[in-house]
């Protein structure tokens, strides 16, 4: 509710203010399950929470190589990629992109496989 001095958000305004609100809340919910999750021993990201921490540590770590390549880092598909050579590394990253989206593609299949199982 505004404050009597101040003027009324605009509905731009409050929108945006939800939902950099929503973003704020969401990062700090990922922040806190990849902390968790690097904090996992090995064999304890089995199901649930654990699961989704685990992973969601494993997805950061792939973000912070990801990041380090694409500012022209030293990390590459084969080696090291250089600095001015973006169309090569963005082909290697849509090839690796692609080769992630079957990986991800085969997990659920056997998630679903696994699902319908457990409810036979």
């Amino acid at each position: 509710m505004a404050m009597p001095d101040e003027p009324p958000p605009t509905d731009v305004v409050r929108f945006l203010a939800a939902w950099a609100l929503l973003h704020e809340s969401a990062d700090d919910a990922w922040k806190g399950m990849v902390q968790r999750g690097r904090s996992l021993e090995p064999g304890e990201m089995r199901e649930g929470e654990a699961f989704a921490d685990g992973l969601a540590a494993l997805v950061a770590d792939e973000t912070d190589r990801l990041r380090t390549r694409l500012a022209g880092g030293v990390e590459g598909v084969g080696g090291e990629v250089p600095r001015g050579d973006l169309t090569e590394a963005l082909d290697a990253l849509r090839f690796e992109v692609a080769e992630l989206r079957g990986r991800l593609e085969s997990l659920q299949a056997s998630v679903d496989a696994l699902a319908s199982h457990r409810e036979d």
